[in-house]
């Protein structure tokens, strides 16, 4: 038996305020770009990839890890300090180490952080956090070990709790846990969440499930406004909190009795994309101003040389005044995005 009966309607976030990087047509100032490392992922998550990866042929390669220092390096020049090393499961790279100490070097690139399955955590947290990796975001969407293996198709929830574990004990600047919300949370669930976060200090978010090209119906059966979330959370005597610098779109509340807290991204929400201060870059060099936007605008002509850098500058400065004020999600189209992995969330 599902938890929640869904509400007629979701609030948007609070605005960013974050005054760094570049502009938009309508005022929104960009700090935060999100690289996709790789469309490959070795989970087969229910609402993502059901059937596991498949490889496209005709495609140009990902991008190499030169290419994705130079393209760091311009939206550094042009204000961005936050990057996010994302995918598909990023980790999959065999040069995921080599990528991440690049990116950490370039001067301006302030904070680091890594969105993931989480299956090589445990091992890799205390090597990763030494080469410049500030945070982490671990993809969990539910704590009972069988629930976790139906919707990922792997039992691997012990070993994912051990790598937040693993940095938490590293020093993490932040340890994030991102969760689909879906109509099948039931009440276990949500006492495991917050048991979860009472023991340890990290942000349990609640990500609406999202509208793409290849889940339509999946998509009908089971998305969950987030203001049952908000709702339940006020109920039992959570808080909101303050938005950091930099901060994505999550409404994050916090209790008394709990170390960690509760984030919700609400992204059918009113005014959702007011704040928008994020870029997206994919694995194939495509610059991405919204994850439902259409075609991207393709930079890797620019990502071949050290002494394109003004060049790539120019061109990422034009495009700024195209982009849109916000999704068409309510309007049924996801753009050209096929699915989750396929630009970086």
């Amino acid at each position: 038996m599902a938890l929640f009966d869904p509400p007629a309607s979701a609030p948007g976030p609070a605005p960013d305020g974050d005054a760094r990087g570049l502009r938009d047509g309508f005022g929104r100032h960009f700090s935060y770009l999100r690289i996709s490392l790789t469309e490959k992922c070795n989970f087969r998550c229910t609402y993502c990839l059901p059937d596991g990866f498949r490889k496209q042929t005709g495609l140009a390669p990902e991008l190499s890890r030169d290419e994705i220092l130079r393209a760091v390096r311009a939206f550094a020049h042009l204000g961005l300090w936050k990057f996010r090393l994302t995918g598909g499961e990023p980790t999959v790279r065999p040069d995921f180490g080599e990528i991440l100490e690049a990116v950490a070097g370039v001067p301006g690139a302030e904070r680091i952080a890594l969105t993931t399955n989480g299956y090589r955590l445990a091992h890799n947290a205390k090597a990763w956090r030494a080469s410049g990796l500030d945070a982490v975001n671990v993809s969990i969407d539910t704590l009972d070990p069988e629930g976790f293996a139906r919707i990922t198709g792997h039992d691997r929830l012990s070993e994912v709790i051990a790598g937040i574990d693993a940095c938490l004990d590293a020093g993490f600047e932040a340890v994030k846990v991102n969760s689909v919300l879906m109509k099948s949370l039931g009440a276990r669930d949500w006492e495991d969440i917050l048991a979860f976060v009472a023991d340890r200090p990290v942000t349990w978010r609640f990500i609406e499930l999202m509208r793409t090209n290849d889940n339509a119906g999946f998509h009908r059966g089971e998305a969950l406004p987030g203001e049952v979330i908000r709702s339940r959370l006020l109920e039992e005597g959570w808080q909101a909190s303050a938005r950091q610098p930099g901060a994505g779109p999550s409404n994050d509340y916090v209790h008394p009795s709990s170390r960690g807290s509760i984030g919700l991204i609400s992204p059918y929400g009113s005014g959702f994309c007011d704040s928008c201060n994020r870029l997206r870059l994919s694995s194939r060099g495509k610059l991405h101003l919204c994850l439902f936007g259409d075609e991207g605008l393709d930079l890797r002509d620019l990502l071949q040389a050290d002494d394109q850098l003004d060049a790539l500058v120019d061109r990422i400065r034009a495009a700024m005044p195209t982009k849109m004020r916000g999704h068409r999600l309510h309007d049924g189209n996801s753009g050209q995005t096929p699915h989750l992995a396929s630009i970086g969330g």
